[in-house]
């Protein structure tokens, strides 16, 4: 395995969008790196460029100590796994595992071997001999990962890989990916929109946003520590409540980042605030509710995650009280303020 590194990446289309703006990233050696963020912030964009099948307007592309900024995809020693599998149909799953290698001249007894290996790993020795047509989606998954594994690249590469299972089956390869990552110390970078798939599976993560990278770092420090309002309001779900400063006394024009699962609701008057209940959800374990803020300028939301009982009753007024410990505070250009 080796390390990705991208320097000063930039990338322009003909029609003068931009989709990468000096974009500086390192993946070290046997890293998981998860790139995350709304569509068309420059995440794929990034991966494209990582396998070579987006030319860059500027920067470079290392992998591990070498340039391959100008290289072929086929050069690069990587290999990508799409969000559509592209498994040939008309072969078994043991053909198709050694498809890539026997394309390459590698050797019968080689590829033998590391076709065993890898369907040992992810548990598709008892499909071998079947078709793609008589596997679960989450085996076809499998197959199309263990075709990327028997070419032992340097990194993989994986697009938004999940995407097109259900949300049962996602959770349970979700799994499977990191305990596979686990026993291959394999270097992966992996790009999804979903923050829940980035927060389980990135070692590290990071958060791009119209072609830049906003932050980067493990997935609890991005929770406990965002470093923008972006980030903030990106990671964690339900989404940060964000408001005006001046509620906790602040007059430097800031805005105060709050959690909703550290907002306890109260009886009136015996809070930070009073406010109005307007909507509630119940989740089975816990309540989102969702309160409305009059006499802020303009009516503003508050979303607390409360406990399921007892009910809390729309259109009654609650008081709010925030915990102080866990207080975020932004400037006016939307940076964290320690």
């Amino acid at each position: 395995m080796a390390s990705v590194r991208l320097e000063g990446i930039r990338k322009t289309y003909p029609n003068g969008h931009v989709a990468a703006r000096d974009l500086d990233l390192e993946i070290a050696d046997g890293e998981f790196m998860v790139l995350v963020g709304p569509s068309g912030c420059g995440k794929s964009t990034a991966l494209r460029i990582v396998a070579g099948l987006e030319t860059p307007t500027g920067g470079r592309v290392l992998i591990g100590d070498r340039d391959v900024t100008g290289l072929p995809p086929q050069e690069r020693d990587i290999a990508m796994v799409f969000q559509t599998y592209a498994l040939y149909p008309h072969m078994t799953v043991r053909e198709n595992l050694g498809f890539g290698l026997r394309m390459r001249g590698v050797a019968k007894a080689t590829i033998v071997d590391r076709v065993v290996k890898v369907a040992e790993a992810l548990a598709l020795g008892q499909v071998l001999d079947r078709k793609p047509g008589q596997l679960s989606g989450g085996q076809r998954q499998r197959v199309a990962l263990g075709r990327a594994m028997v070419r032992e690249p340097q990194a993989f590469l994986f697009d938004e890989p999940l995407s097109n299972l259900d949300a049962k089956l996602r959770v349970e390869t979700r799994a499977e990916l990191a305990r596979l990552h686990r026993r291959l110390a394999a270097t992966i970078v992996y790009v999804t929109h979903d923050q829940e798939e980035a927060m389980t599976l990135g070692g590290r993560v990071a958060v791009l946003r119209d072609g830049k990278v906003e932050q980067v770092a493990p997935p609890m420090e991005l929770y406990r520590r965002p470093a923008t309002v972006f980030v903030g309001g990106f990671v964690g779900s339900p989404a940060m409540n964000f408001l005006p400063g001046d509620i906790m006394g602040r007059t430097d024009g800031s805005t105060l980042g709050i959690r909703p699962h550290d907002v306890v609701l109260v009886p009136p008057g015996q809070g930070d605030l009073d406010a109005k209940v307007d909507v509630v959800e119940p989740r089975g374990s816990e309540l989102l509710v969702h309160l409305r803020l009059d006499g802020l300028g303009s009516e503003r939301e508050l979303r607390v995650v409360a406990p399921p009982e007892p009910m809390v009753p729309a259109d009654t007024v609650t008081g709010v009280r925030f915990d102080r410990e866990r207080l975020h505070w932004f400037d006016r250009q939307g940076r964290r303020v320690e």
